[in-house]
């Protein structure tokens, strides 16, 4: 288990925008990461009626920018390349809010292709062994 403490400084989500408390597990391939403040009145994402599930793709690119920023420091990069989210495809949305729910969501993301360019993931988002939300996104890493 990886605390935030030892990976938050290599994404640029700072904060409560920080939504990933915990890396449960990763490897080269995928990472799984906790989150437990879908639930705070004062959640950064949360609007009028709740935290809307479709906020959820913001926790799988999250887990995306986590496990990229993870397999650059294994490599011993000094520095982690910074990435923009420029598609989500595929998004499967289960429930419409998800604030009620209690307890932790379990963020699951798996990289398909990553080179210098970008990358592409798949990422699942699950409360208690059910799948909330599932979709693919995009990054690409800009020149200079």
């Amino acid at each position: 288990m990886l605390d935030k403490t030892d990976w938050s400084h290599l994404i640029p989500h700072a904060g409560a925008m920080c939504l990933l408390d915990a890396v449960e597990d990763w490897d080269d391939t995928h990472v799984h990461a906790i989150a437990l403040g879908h639930a705070d009145a004062a959640h950064p994402l949360r609007g009028s009626h709740g935290l809307h599930a479709v906020h959820l793709a913001e926790y799988g690119a999250q887990a995306s920018a986590v496990h990229g920023a993870l397999r650059a420091r294994a490599r011993g990069e000094e520095t982690v390349r910074p990435g923009r989210l420029v598609s989500l495809r595929e998004l499967v949305l289960a429930v419409e809010y998800v604030d009620a729910l209690d307890g932790r969501l379990d963020v699951h993301a798996a990289c398909l292709y990553a080179d210098e360019s970008g990358a592409q993931y798949a990422f699942r988002v699950e409360h208690r062994g059910r799948v909330l939300a599932s979709g693919r996104a995009a990054v690409i890493h800009p020149p200079g």
